[in-house]
């Protein structure tokens, strides 16, 4: 943590303890732990869902519940989290987390690959969260939108955030890498530009959010 980070997180609300149980078991029983929300973008998750006051949410991508715990514990009484995880070897580890901070009962935990639980989902979303696997962003875009024959996921007024669309500056680079995720980011991010259903606005917080409205 460098002294702009130190700086923020000295001067803002302190998070609650379940999160930093999780940040260490986080680090502890994961190969991954960079995956994490971290403080920044889960603090600003928390603001987004404190805001909106969404009903039903979706999350691609909870990994080990960090920020799950963020979205639900400012939900109004009655609204529910729909989060979507493909490793089931994190279960134990998310539900702990979500006991500890005591939001449980507003989530639902579906274990399975994103684009091939989405279609099945009979919700419409106030509000969508996507940190899954960046090669499919754009394929999540479509099924989300009901591209694909499927029902749309969201109505006017809903809100989509996707984290990474920067992807560590690779997405504007001269020459950008023909790798899966970084072409899938870009694809993503011109596919949302371009939809006249859509408008967004790519927010440089960590890695890049893509915060878009559903006209």
């Amino acid at each position: 943590m460098n002294n702009l980070e130190k700086y923020i997180v000295s001067h803002s609300s302190p998070r609650q303890e379940a999160l930093d149980w999780v940040e260490r078991q986080t680090h502890l029983r994961t190969n991954y732990p960079r995956m994490l929300a971290g403080f920044e973008v889960g603090k600003l998750l928390e603001t987004v869902s404190a805001m909106l006051k969404p009903m039903r949410v979706l999350e691609l991508g909870t990994f080990t519940g960090y920020s799950s715990i963020c979205l639900a514990s400012s939900l109004p009484e009655g609204a529910r989290l729909d989060a979507i995880e493909i490793n089931d070897e994190l279960q134990d580890l998310i539900r702990e987390g979500w006991k500890r901070a005591g939001v449980e009962e507003r989530i639902r935990l579906i274990i399975g690959d994103s684009k091939e639980v989405m279609p099945h989902l009979d919700e419409s979303y106030d509000l969508i969260y996507m940190d899954a696997n960046k090669r499919e962003y754009p394929d999540y875009l479509k099924i989300i939108m009901g591209d694909c024959g499927n029902r749309p996921l969201v109505h006017s007024g809903s809100w989509i955030i996707a984290d990474n669309v920067l992807w560590d500056g690779k997405v504007c680079e001269e020459h950008p890498k023909s790798d899966a995720q970084t072409q899938g980011i870009i694809a993503f991010n011109e596919a949302v530009a371009a939809d006249p259903r859509l408008e967004n606005y790519i927010l440089p917080l960590r890695d890049g959010w893509n915060v878009i409205r559903v006209k």
